[in-house]
Parts: C-alpha cells; sequence; structure tokens
C-alpha cells in the first residue's frame, strides 16, 4: 500500500465518525458504518459483478470495477427494524406498528433492498451518507455514493439488521475514476 491509498483509508474512518455522529430523528443512532479495503474490497466488487450478470444491470458491473479500482469504500446502511414513533404515514402505513407488522410478515424477497422502511429513518439515511461524502471532500478524496454497493454489501450479509444500505468507493489518483464513466 502506499502512502496515498493509508491516507485515503484514515478519511475513511473520519467519513463513518461523520456518518455516526450526523444528526438522527429523536436522537437515536440506527446507523451502521464499515469500511472495507484489499480482499474484503475484492469481495464486494465480486459480489456486485455477479449480480449484475445475474440480473442484466450493466451499472453494477461497471460500478464493481470502480470498487476494485478504489483504494477504500465505505459502507453505510439502516437498520431495519426501526421506526420514529409519528405514525406520519410516509411509509405507506398509518401507523409505526402497521409499518413494523409488514416487516415481519414479509418473507425475505428478491428485492435488493427490505423494506417497508421508516421514511424519517430513511432520510437519517441520507443525512449521514451526505455528512460522509462532505468529510471525503474536504480531504480532497475521490468519491461516489453507489447504491449498488449497498446491494452488494447486503447479498454478503454484512451491515447486519440493515434493510438499507449505500457504499462509497474511494480513490486518491491523478484522475477522478469516478468521472468519465460509460453508461
Amino acid at each position: 500500500m502506499n502512502y496515498e491509498s493509508d491516507a485515503v483509508e484514515m478519511v475513511a474512518h473520519l467519513m463513518a465518525l461523520s456518518a455516526r455522529t450526523a444528526p438522527k430523528a429523536t436522537g437515536t443512532d440506527v446507523i451502521k458504518t464499515m469500511i472495507v479495503a484489499s480482499e474484503e474490497k475484492m469481495r464486494l466488487a465480486a459480489a456486485m459483478q455477479d449480480y449484475g450478470e445475474k440480473h442484466k444491470t450493466g451499472f453494477f458491473i461497471r460500478d464493481a470495477a470502480n470498487v476494485a479500482a478504489s483504494d477504500a469504500c465505505l459502507l453505510i446502511g439502516s437498520l431495519l427494524q426501526e421506526s420514529v414513533g409519528l405514525n406520519c404515514g410516509a411509509c405507506g402505513y398509518a401507523t409505526c406498528a402497521e409499518m413494523l407488522d409488514a416487516q415481519r410478515e414479509r418473507s425475505h424477497t428478491a428485492t435488493p433492498f427490505q423494506g417497508p422502511n421508516c421514511a424519517v429513518r430513511m432520510a437519517d439515511l441520507g443525512i449521514a451518507v451526505g455528512s460522509a461524502v462532505k468529510t471525503a471532500s474536504i480531504h480532497n478524496v475521490d468519491n461516489r455514493v453507489m447504491y449498488s454497493v449497498g446491494v452488494g454489501a447486503l447479498a454478503l450479509g454484512w451491515l447486519e439488521g440493515c434493510g438499507v444500505a449505500y457504499g462509497i468507493p474511494l480513490r486518491a489518483s491523478g484522475k477522478n475514476i469516478f468521472f468519465d464513466r460509460a453508461r
């Protein structure tokens, strides 16, 4: 590993800290993070490649190449069985109790994410992701928020208890590998 890759891993730790300390509804932390590098990162890229081939989704294959070429990757997920208790209906159910019952009744399907999810908790996840990428930007580390990385991580059984996750691959190089990507 070179000093730039070491620095990227250090920034990944700072990003995880930013996600952890990001504001969350009712002050309840429902966020899980995980940093992957080296062999774990390559396992993640392989899972994404497999998913892309199986489901004929080319952007998963493209994103898997980005993960493989990255120095590290931060995963951020939101715990599934959590609600704020507002009974706001934004999740599609009249009450939080109904939403949580629907989670328990729903058998695991072939969908990448599990749900239903509390809309407020999904906003918490977005704020945590935004805080993390802000930290990457402050430290000049190239990054891209990727849905496909979260799908790959959950498919591997990482971020236990999370129903939704995103990944942020990180790279320090002379050219941003996340910029001129094929569609």
